[in-house]
């Protein structure tokens, strides 16, 4: 059954919007920056959002993530397309799949700065709607009166491309008739001190299969698709789905990339293609020293017999974590949707067995192809499509 993209929109560290997308990528600008994040002295390159000082949410829905996401649904009029297809449809009728990994951990971390005389949360931090896992899909379901199915998908840096996957299955089983695919990350100090414990932190801005990549430049997003099986003038097509679990190790990747190549391999047959009609391939790229090794032996085979450009974007966002997987959704569909393909920021002496685009270039795609490989080898490819 088929699953037509009939809007969506992105903020991200390249801007608020669609528009502010496209604004950044043609003019070459990162939206990595070295400001400190408060309370941190981890040196690194942030891919943060500006969020406006004057943005407002009730009061029991204050924190970051949400921030994120209100302000995600007030561009590129998305809430005004849910809005439209809620007075068509059935309310019970649409649903949401939401991917997250850290949802609201920056406002537990302040109510755990600020406890009270008695070591309680103060009472501006007593939020049950905030301080738990599913906060912002039960936030964005609020928001948007949404009726139907709300499920949050936790599954590390996988999430927001598996909440695709899971949209794509509630059409195919006519669960639902409409499904709000959304995704929101926000940084905190448990992000950038977790990953800095790791050693998996770039102090440089993070260089995707360069020789001399040093890690990852962690970042924040909040981005929605708008899925039906109705095709709107201009949609595109979620045309295939593959989703395994490496099974391997409790954070790393199986180091022959096993899982990584199932899921492309599922997604392309879902898709009914083959790697031949890809034109694009949007790499998961981190920059660490392992995810990228394993996730260049997988695709150097695939792309061999391919005439698809291939790139890695975190150099642009930074990695969005639970978000990063709609983030570079979103980032294939708009390149679909203007021919304009993003290269790969910051990489110069190439180490991948394959020919990585560094530049920006403009050409008609046809078929894109989405790799997100997460903590722990849950992998989710998706294949979108004209």
């Amino acid at each position: 059954m088929s699953a037509f993209v009939n809007a969506y929109t992105l903020t991200s560290a390249l801007g608020n919007g669609i528009g502010a997308l496209r604004k950044a990528l043609r003019s070459g600008r990162s939206g990595l920056t070295d400001a400190p994040w408060p309370g941190s002295d981890v040196p690194c390159f942030l891919g943060r959002v500006d969020v406006p000082p004057d943005l407002s949410l009730p009061a029991m829905w204050h924190s970051r993530n949400n921030a994120l996401v209100e302000l995600a649904l007030r561009q590129d009029a998305f809430a005004e397309a849910v809005d439209d297809i809620r007075h068509n449809l059935q309310p019970e009728r649409i649903g949401l799949a939401m991917g997250t990994s850290t949802s609201s951990i920056d406002r537990t971390e302040q109510a755990y700065r600020r406890l009270d005389a008695d070591g309680r949360f103060a009472a501006e931090f007593r939020q049950s709607g905030v301080h738990n896992p599913h906060a912002p899909a039960h936030f964005a379901a609020q928001r948007l009166k949404i009726g139907g199915p709300c499920v949050t998908v936790s599954a590390a840096c996988a999430s927001g491309a598996k909440a695709f996957a899971m949209a794509k299955r509630w059409l195919d089983q006519n669960l639902v008739d409409a499904v709000v695919v959304g995704a929101a990350d926000s940084l905190c100090l448990s992000v950038i001190y977790g990953f800095h414990a790791l050693q998996l932190v770039s102090p440089q801005p993070c260089r995707p299969f360069a020789a001399n990549r040093q890690g990852i430049s962690l970042g924040e997003a909040a981005g929605f698709a708008l899925l039906t099986r109705e095709r709107s003038a201009d949609a595109r097509e979620l045309l295939g789905v593959g989703e395994s679990c490496d099974a391997y190790h409790m954070s790393s990747a199986h180091p022959d990339g096993l899982g990584a190549r199932l899921a492309i391999e599922a997604a392309l047959a879902d898709a009914k293609r083959g790697m031949a009609d890809v034109d694009y391939v949007n790499l998961h790229g981190t920059g660490t020293r392992a995810n990228d090794d394993i996730e260049g032996r997988v695709c150097g085979s695939l792309l061999a017999a391919s005439r698809a450009l291939a790139s890695a974007t975190k150099g642009w966002t930074g990695h969005a974590l639970g978000a990063a997987g709609m983030v570079e959704a979103i980032l294939c569909l708009d390149a679909l949707a203007t021919g304009f393909v993003p290269g790969t920021r910051n990489t110069a002496c190439v180490d991948a067995p394959f020919e990585l685009l560094l530049d920006n270039v403009e050409q008609r795609l046809e078929t894109v192809l989405s790799n997100s490989f997460g903590f722990g080898g849950t992998n989710c490819t998706l294949v979108f499509g004209r």
